[in-house]
Order: structure tokens, then sequence, then C-alpha cells
């Protein structure tokens, strides 16, 4: 296997996990130990890694050409009834994901634009290109308001009562209307990545 895949692979890994933990953690934080009583709030991969979100799926992607990676981690599970303020600790729970792969995608930039004061080779700075390109993809790709994406949660927190039980019972086609947006207007989300990747490297 080219080397270059392993490592866009354990890039896409870290990051999925890293968003996953952060749902985890925020939730532990408003109350909720469903996650840390389950043994999720480790960065061990093991406890996180889904056989086809975080490996086939990104694999075939990878192999294939594609302009994007896409893949996830196993949900870090949490009970919503648990959250001290449920609407604003679940709109917190949501939303720490897509922080964490802003703030990762931040940090590395700040090391790339001082690639040659640390005197990085091309290499280093090809991967953390990928690293920054990643978490963007993964931020703007959950701020989508489809369920089960975290965007659709985000958007129940402004949303009167009587339209949050809509959304959830959407969650049942959320998939189908994902692939949809996929197919139809993922180039939307391609052009948003794109604009931001240019204006953080």
């Amino acid at each position: 296997m080219d080397i270059n895949i392993i490592f866009q692979l354990a890039i896409l890994i870290v990051s999925v996990m890293a968003h996953e933990v952060a749902h985890g953690a925020t939730a532990y934080l408003f109350g909720d130990p469903t996650a840390k009583n389950q043994g999720r709030l480790t960065l061990n991969p093991i406890k996180h890694i889904d056989l086809f979100g975080s490996i086939i799926l990104p694999l075939v992607l990878v192999i294939s050409g594609s302009s994007f990676i896409l893949g996830w981690a196993k949900p870090v599970p949490y009970n919503p009834y648990n959250l001290r303020n449920r609407r604003w600790g679940e709109f917190c729970v949501s939303i720490a994901g897509i922080i964490v792969n802003l703030l990762i995608a931040l940090f590395f930039a700040l090391i790339l634009n001082f690639h040659q004061n640390l005197g990085l080779s091309a290499p280093a700075q090809y991967l953390i290109k990928y690293i920054i390109f990643l978490n963007l993809v993964l931020m703007v790709f959950n701020l989508v308001p489809i369920p089960p994406l975290d965007g659709s949660k985000i958007l129940i927190a402004f949303l009167p009562d009587r339209y949050e039980r809509f959304v959830i019972s959407m969650e049942r086609y959320g998939l189908f209307v994902l692939i949809v947006f996929i197919v139809f207007f993922g180039w939307i989300v391609s052009d948003i990545v794109s604009w931001l990747f240019n204006l953080f490297v």
C-alpha cells in the first residue's frame, strides 16, 4: 500500500476520533457520564474505529482519487436527558466536534505559516496541508443541517419545539437526504472547503 494512503487514513482516524471525543467530553462537562462510563473518553483509536466509516470507505475514496475524503468514527454515546439545560447542552455537545476540527486546522495552519523558521521538509508540508484540508472537510460537512450530522442538532437549538420534533422525525430519512445532498449539492461543501483552505494556507 502507498505510504501516502497510510498517512491519509491515519490522519482521518485521528481527526474523526478527536471530533467524537470532543462530543463525549462536552457531554460529561454538562453532566452526562455516558461516554465516560463506556470508556469512550479516550484517545485509544481502537475504541473509536468504525470498520466501514474509518477504514473501508476512506480507503476506497483515496484509491479512487476522490477530490475529498469522508469518514467517521463510532459515535460517542450521550444521553441528552442527563444534560444540564438540555437544549443548549445539546448545542454545545454538537458543536464541540466541529470546533475541535477547526482548532486542529488552525494549529497546523500556524505551523505551516512558520515552516521556513521550522525547517520543514516538502513531505512534512504536504502532510500538514492534508491535515488542514481534511479537518476543514469534517468541519464544513458536519455543519450541514441534515440528520444525523451535527448541523441538524445545532439548528434545533434555535428552533421552536414544534420544529424540533419535525427535524427529529426526519432522522429516519437522513441518510437518503444526505446522499441526495452529496450527489447534487456536494460542490457547495467543496467550494467552501477550498475557500477556507486557501485562506488558511
